[in-house]
């Protein structure tokens, strides 16, 4: 999924994200991860429109990362959307990643 989302755009800018993304490692979908992001939906923490945001998310929550870093104001890097998310993951059984921009984590 984020190899697909860094392929699309500008040519160029892309061949530079793909040289990046090529040398990492990818944590797997699975119907645990799926089955989150579905609840995420369904309790409006993220739009129904955006069931990457949620996949995401819930990739990170399920795999047990620290931080989600993203440039996504509207849908994910925002206060009302950040309590929602962490509610719906704690009900879930799991703790929700901090999510923040690269900004806020490199001043941390």
């Amino acid at each position: 999924m984020v190899a697909d989302e860094c392929s699309a755009g500008n040519a160029d800018a892309a061949q530079e994200r793909m040289k990046i993304v090529n040398s990492l490692s990818f944590l797997a979908i699975s119907p645990i991860t799926d089955q989150l992001a579905a609840d995420l939906i369904a309790k409006h923490a993220v739009p129904a429109t955006e069931p990457r945001d949620a996949l995401h998310i819930a990739i990170s929550a399920v795999n047990g990362l620290e931080y989600l870093v993203s440039w996504n104001f509207k849908r994910i890097v925002n206060p009302k959307t950040r309590v929602a998310i962490e509610r719906v993951c704690e009900e879930a059984g799991y703790s929700a990643p901090m999510i923040c921009t690269p900004d806020e984590l490199l001043e941390s």
